[in-house]
């Protein structure tokens, strides 16, 4: 039995520990370089607020501090940056180094505007962090970069007018980094959307990435060179087949699209044996530019709703895997007898690689037409 004098003791210990063990939080002042003050935070915060104001600026990068969780709420205030700020970021100086930080996350969230700068949000080298409930506006690079961030979940954010590309999901470019070390595996968009100005190129860029699911998410606005740019090309030639043995997988469910666009709305350069699975995509209105571009893997195209006459799965190889079911009867092979060597009702030999000369559709299936 405990004697007094041990349950004070077992009661003090305790206290302290709690008090050790107790989140510490930062509000950001009024008035206060972003930056500045991210880069002297005390070792010891938890969470930063931001509170104390509407607005808050940042001329340069605002760099993360190592953390196990660093919470960080905008608390529906407007962020504005520099033209050569990177926004929230981190330094990576090798892949050691990149492998050490894995055990740092963050969670950002709530920002009513993170508006300027080359990026809005710059992730590298995390487990585990979340973007939710965030518009990232005019950003001249990117609006949010993630690299070697795996399992990251990005959800209700908004990327508006991005000159150049919206959402970018990648391996790491920092020494010792390769296209199969340092991917941002796993990782989860939900109802993201990106409105296009007329100089974005990609809303959404999955590069060297696997098990990535897109949910819900929306790409419209101005005219923009593609919508989803899937690739897992271990060079830096966009021409080449996929060849990045870590990739196998990639799903996209719900996808709405309400805008032209210049190349193409969905890349698709996969590993052979990668699995795409395309759901329930919905271009509403017509496409000059193919509405799918084949490179490589293995595409299942399910439940697609609408499908206009003038919509074309373009491919760049002859013999092309793809797989449709339960979708819109328009989406077809047609007449044997309206085939010719390049076209097949829905689907296209277009641009192709060399040594591709005659459409051979001996693996495109299609199953159980909607109607």
């Amino acid at each position: 039995m405990a004697t007094p004098a041990l349950r004070y003791i077992f009661t003090l210990l305790f206290g302290i520990a709690a008090v050790t063990c107790q989140a510490t939080e930062y509000e950001v002042p009024a008035g206060t370089d972003v930056g500045v003050f991210f880069r002297d935070l005390p070792e010891d915060a938890t969470a930063v607020f931001f509170s104390a104001s509407a607005k808050y600026s940042s001329q340069g990068d605002i760099p993360l501090p190592d953390r196990r969780l660093l919470v960080i709420d905008g608390k529906g205030c407007e962020l504005h940056l520099g033209p050569n700020s990177n926004g929230f970021t981190r330094a990576v100086k090798d892949q050691d180094e990149a492998m050490f930080k894995m055990a740092s996350r963050y969670a950002i969230r709530d920002f009513g505007m993170i508006q300027g700068g080359l990026k809005g949000i710059d992730l590298k080298a995390t487990l585990g962090s979340t973007i939710t409930n965030c518009r990232l506006t005019g950003q001249t690079e990117v609006g949010i970069d993630l690299s070697f961030c795996l399992m990251a979940r990005l959800q209700n954010v908004l990327v508006t007018n991005p000159r150049n590309k919206g959402f970018v999901l990648r391996d790491g470019d920092w020494p010792g980094a390769t296209p199969i070390n340092s991917q941002s595996n796993s990782s989860v968009l939900e109802q993201c959307r990106v409105f296009c100005t007329t100089t974005t190129t990609d809303a959404f860029t999955i590069l060297n990435t696997g098990g990535v699911r897109m949910v819900d998410c929306v790409s419209e606005g101005a005219e923009a060179d593609r919508d989803i740019y899937l690739s897992a090309v271990t060079s830096d030639e966009e021409d080449r087949i996929a060849n990045n043995p870590a990739v196998r997988s990639f799903t996209l469910q719900n996808f709405h699209v309400e805008h032209a666009l210049r190349k193409e709305s969905i890349l698709v350069n996969m590993p052979a044996q990668a699995v795409v699975h395309l759901s329930n995509v919905y271009w509403n209105f017509g496409q000059t530019a193919p509405v799918i571009r084949y490179v490589r893997g293995q595409l299942n195209l399910t439940e697609i709703p609408w499908w206009m006459n003038n919509f074309v799965i373009a491919t760049r190889v002859n013999s092309p895997r793809i797989s449709v079911s339960h979708s819109h009867s328009k989406l077809q092979l047609g007449a044997q007898n309206e085939r010719t060597k390049l076209k097949a009702g829905s689907f296209e030999l277009l641009d192709p690689l060399p040594g591709n000369e005659v459409l051979v559709t001996k693996f495109i299936t299609i199953s159980d037409p909607a109607y």
